[in-house]
């Protein structure tokens, strides 16, 4: 079965659960901005968890179907269209061959998930379907889709579920205020008191510059402790002389605008890490649109992980119900 572009949208990319166990080649994991929703869109087309899906940033594409298909949209709140007449999102939906999906304006959030019934075909690149844009490899060619590509699946692995749609009160928020949970270190001893005080007592608002390596915030400023740089550090009190980085790690370049490192951040470099979003909000910030208020909760390990195992059951939860009679 297949699909073809007619319009690619903004920026349209096949992804999946990501390439786990190449960060210290220099290859990010990847995958899904918000995995959640992606997973759930899977599970409404009887897929796997990792069967590989489009994501669509703020503008949708345009997408004629070749043969029969069925589909889910979920993720950030959007009109679906199919012949021009409005359809639900979070619910599977069958579409004949010659139809056309489309979409309106987004409500909220930045990014939304076709899931399409046996995922998306495109070749394995080190062990994941997900686009790398910035290196080249993965999705389509290792770049966004074009108008003009098809699209195949691949035969479908599993029956289709019992139940067609998440009830509402199980679908993810999209709210323009957030609180996210993050654990300091490796490098907060580099921020004054006054510093870490302003980092999770402080609002921060996400800007327009937030993409999948990254989302920047502004708002009242760290401060640092003095100190004498250390040898190729450079003179920015951010700058140390180099690290890896840990995924969600947060960066305060000249102490100003913190950047939360999302799935396609490198891998290392010279500024300084001063906390870490915790894993089970890392699906949380990618569905912040710009203007976002978000106050930085600090946690302990235990509570990360807690929050973590929450976050596996309440999926697992939904995907079952999904199948439940």
């Amino acid at each position: 079965m297949a699909c073809e572009i007619r319009q690619p949208g903004l920026a349209t990319t096949v992804q999946d659960l990501g390439r786990i166990g190449h960060y210290a080649l220099g290859f990010p994991q990847g995958g899904a901005m918000d995995q959640e929703s992606a997973r759930l869109a899977n599970a409404l087309v009887g897929n796997g968890p990792d069967a590989a899906v489009l994501e669509c940033a703020y503008m949708g594409p345009v997408i004629v179907m070749t043969s029969p298909l069925d589909i889910a949209v979920t993720g950030a709140p959007i009109e679906v269209r199919v012949n021009g007449e409005a359809r639900p999102t979070w619910t599977r939906l069958h579409l004949e061959t010659g139809d056309e999906l489309s979409f309106g304006v987004i409500q909220g959030g930045t990014r939304f998930f076709i899931a399409l019934r046996g995922g998306v075909d495109v070749p394995l690149a080190l062990g994941s379907r997900s686009t790398y844009a910035i290196g080249g490899i993965g999705g389509v060619d290792g770049r966004a889709l074009r108008a003009g590509d098809v699209v195949e699946t691949l035969p479908p692995s599993r029956p289709l579920p019992d139940l067609d749609r998440i009830d509402e009160g199980d679908r993810p928020v999209f709210a323009r205020e957030q609180e996210v949970r993050i654990m300091f270190g490796l490098y907060d001893h580099l921020l004054s008191q006054e510093g870490r005080r302003r980092l999770v007592e402080e609002d921060w608002t996400l800007t327009p510059t937030a993409d999948r390596m990254g989302l920047r915030y502004s708002g009242p400023g760290v401060e640092w402790r003095e100190r004498e740089q250390p040898f190729g550090a450079g003179q920015d009190p951010s700058n140390i002389v180099d690290a890896g980085y840990a995924v969600g790690s947060i960066q305060i370049p000249g102490g100003t605008q913190p950047i939360v490192l999302h799935r396609d951040a490198v891998s290392g470099g010279g500024y300084a890490m001063v906390a870490t979003v915790i894993s089970a909000d890392m699906d949380l910030i990618a569905r912040a649109a710009p203007g976002t208020r978000t106050r930085f909760v600090p946690v302990d390990m235990r509570a990360a992980l807690v929050a973590r195992a929450e976050r596996r059951d309440r999926i697992a939860r939904l995907v079952g119900t999904l199948t439940a009679h």
